[in-house]
């Protein structure tokens, strides 16, 4: 599956509503400093359900809603809509079974400014940021995946431990969403053994 389109409505200096279709193998985003370049890849990632402000280069994740200028005031949220194409057989098979029969899968997250709630939406359904996290596992394409490499992080690659270079090696090999859907089954035995233990302790 490859990205079709992200669609940016107040998020960060992307205060009106912008499309940018990604209909070439290769696409080039040029510009002059400081004119929202990077702004795209915040996108991307953020809606992927990144959690950190400090990778998305904020002190707070409401500093990713546009904060207003001298002629434009503050926005009341943000939102960001990046849609796959889902034509492709063998991408099809990293999906959740939900999803594999839909053409496109379009992954929405909105942030509201003030009480600071976030939601998320696959294909306009209502969904949690772990439905949305599974969505991308095994795809090499997840927040922390190896397909989005910013500037400078070729040498942390690069010389990072073999730990950390163990994480991409496993996501390009579609095993890491198994690993997680293994630690959720540990962590509902642990769950249901602690219960069984509190009915022995009752009875």
């Amino acid at each position: 599956s490859h990205i079709k389109k992200l669609e940016i409505c107040g998020f960060k200096s992307f205060v009106d509503r912008t499309v940018i279709k990604f209909d070439h193998d290769v696409v080039g985003v040029v510009g002059p400093n400081g004119c929202g370049k990077s702004n795209i890849v915040d996108a991307i990632r953020w809606s992927m359900g990144e959690q950190s402000a400090k990778a998305l280069r904020g002190k707070g994740m409401g500093d990713v809603i546009f904060n207003g200028s001298e002629s434009r005031p503050q926005a009341g949220f943000a939102e960001v809509t990046i849609t796959f194409d889902n034509n492709d057989a063998a991408g099809k098979e990293s999906l959740p079974l939900e999803y594999r029969d839909y053409p496109e899968i379009a992954v929405t997250r909105r942030l509201y400014r003030g009480d600071g709630s976030n939601d998320y939406f696959i294909n306009k359904t209502p969904v949690r940021l772990r439905d949305v996290t599974e969505v991308f596992l095994g795809t090499g394409v997840g927040r922390k995946a190896y397909s989005i490499v910013e500037q400078g992080k070729i040498g942390m690659i690069v010389s990072a431990r073999a730990e950390d270079r163990r994480v991409l090696i496993e996501e390009a090999a579609g095993i890491t969403k198994y690993k997680a859907r293994r630690r959720q089954a540990e962590n509902k035995i642990n769950l249901t053994r602690q219960n069984l233990t509190r009915v022995n302790d009752i009875v």
